[in-house]
């Protein structure tokens, strides 16, 4: 193949050589700006979701669900402050938000119970899953949710106007709470934060 004119090898392989010692050089010079670059865009990104942590409501989604009026809930009114920075900040945590049915093991709970569900929140990560959802319920669904989870094994506690029950079975534990015409319900597979389920409920009910 004939060579370019006007090129010299000789002249080409020593600026070549020139060249990349240039750009090995900016990379040693660089190299120590490397963490403080990485740490500003950890804060930065850190920042924003304090920002969002911070944006507490004031009223419990419980009562935004048997309000006479429609109100939208997001999976962010479920959380208090601390729980909602755990699980935003677990590795690879994704939130898919949706009105889904609760997912509960129960087979034909749902159907006889049925829910008008205000939000469902479903939680994927490296640890495992976590599927929380909030619904309006009818007066009776103490009594119907009681007699069906007890038979299915669960372990429950009630009074005149709610009931709790918990059951666990292998990595995966199911919790219902229903009270004031509100049912919650909490799955947490392979994936449990501190007192996940009571921490949602009492933020829930305020």
């Amino acid at each position: 193949m004939a060579r370019t004119g006007g090129r010299s090898l000789w002249f080409a392989v020593p600026i070549g050589a020139l060249c990349l010692a240039v750009v090995i050089g900016l990379g040693w010079f660089a190299a120590p700006l490397v963490p403080g670059v990485v740490g500003f865009v950890g804060d930065a990104l850190r920042f924003g979701s304090e920002q969002n942590v911070d944006a507490e409501p004031t009223t419990p989604p419980a009562q935004s669900v048997t309000a006479e009026e429609d109100v939208d809930i997001d999976c962010r009114a479920l959380y208090p402050n601390d729980l909602w920075g755990e699980v935003l900040w677990s590795p690879d945590a994704l939130l898919s938000q949706s009105a889904d049915a609760p997912a509960t093991a129960v087979e034909g709970l749902t159907d006889v119970l049925s829910p008008d569900v205000a939000v469902t929140c479903a939680w994927r990560s490296e640890g495992g899953t976590l599927t929380t959802s909030l619904s309006g319920v009818g007066e009776d669904a103490v009594t119907v949710a009681d007699a069906a989870l007890r038979g299915q094994g669960f372990a429950c506690e009630t009074d005149e106007s709610s009931l709790t029950c918990v059951r666990t079975s292998g990595d995966q534990v199911e919790t219902h709470t229903i009270r004031d015409g509100v049912w919650l319900v909490s799955v947490e597979t392979s994936w449990h934060p501190e007192d996940y389920a009571a921490r949602v409920a009492a933020q829930v009910w305020g």
